[in-house]
């Protein structure tokens, strides 16, 4: 009999709702998540899981926590609540980001949420002038300006946003908190060094990405750094065989991506799928938890 495993991915729990992004998990909404993930199922850490996935050894109902990244709110917010739980949890970290870094979305989040008044000028980023009237508004020209830079080249990307963002508010972890993390019994995971979309890059730059983000988290936690997430992570198209196969010779145990459904005895350990967890009741979070467990990677 095959017992499937749901592994979660979360990136941010923000202290408290945040009137922008509403759909962000705040701390009161983690914590209910948690309170019903460990009454509910039996929570592994998710190097214990992938052994006893092979070995097919997995207890019923059995879940993983994950976090993309490296927010700086992993350590502040999420991690008092995963204590008072008990649950383990696994943090992927971008290093590149660490001590005083910030991710091109969130400059671009920034710039809009706090630009003062209701007009924004972007014009001279090659933009136009935008309306920012009412949170709703500054909502959508967030959107719009995450999805018009997306499609750009990574370098002409980041020459926008330096034309549009003087300074950002770092949002990352520093190199402390993750030795925290580490030391607080949590897993580290490698996520590259700048959290490149790997099938845009060459193939030297991918070995190095990878190799490179692993080694400077080994260097922080002093241990063995031995499991990855793929950027983005949707198989075929943000990576291919022949980063799985980068993975393989540099030693890693297993990796996760973001396609959905559960894991089973047979699935590739450096394919293995995650679940985004629902943003609202309590309920609802059961249900698509439990649903999971029925669905085969896609």
């Amino acid at each position: 009999m095959q017992v499937p495993l749901t592994i979660l991915a979360y990136r941010r729990v923000v202290p408290r709702p945040d009137p922008l992004f509403p759909e962000q998990i705040d701390a009161r909404r983690f914590d209910e998540q948690l309170q019903a993930l460990t009454r509910w199922f039996c929570v592994l850490p998710l190097s214990d899981a992938v052994r006893r996935l092979r070995e097919r050894t997995l207890p019923a109902r059995a879940a993983c926590i994950t976090f993309d990244n490296g927010y700086a709110d992993n350590a502040a917010v999420a991690l008092p609540i995963l204590q008072r739980y008990a649950a383990p949890a696994t943090f992927f970290v971008a290093s590149g980001f660490l001590d005083g870094g910030c991710m091109w979305k969130d400059a671009v989040i920034d710039v809009v949420r706090n630009a003062p008044g209701d007009r924004l000028n972007l014009t001279a980023s090659g933009f136009a002038t935008y309306d920012l009237g009412c949170p709703v508004r500054r909502r959508a020209v967030i959107d719009m300006l995450v999805d018009s830079l997306s499609r750009l080249p990574h370098v002409d990307r980041l020459e926008r946003i330096r034309t549009m963002a003087r300074s950002f508010t770092p949002a990352m972890l520093t190199s402390d908190e993750v030795l925290a993390l580490h030391r607080a019994g949590m897993e580290i995971g490698a996520q590259t060094v700048s959290h490149p979309v790997l099938t845009t890059i060459s193939n030297a730059d991918a070995r190095a990405e990878i190799a490179n983000g692993r080694a400077r988290l080994q260097e922080i936690i002093q241990a063995p750094v031995r499991m990855f997430a793929y950027p983005s992570g949707k198989p075929g198209q943000d990576f291919e065989p022949r980063h799985v196969h980068m993975l393989r010779s540099q030693g890693f145990d297993a990796a996760v991506t973001s396609a959905r459904g559960a894991a089973r005895h047979d699935t590739d350990p450096m394919l293995l799928p995650r679940l985004a967890p629902p943003d609202r009741a309590n309920g609802c979070f059961l249900l698509r938890v439990g649903g999971n467990l029925l669905m085969r990677p896609h």
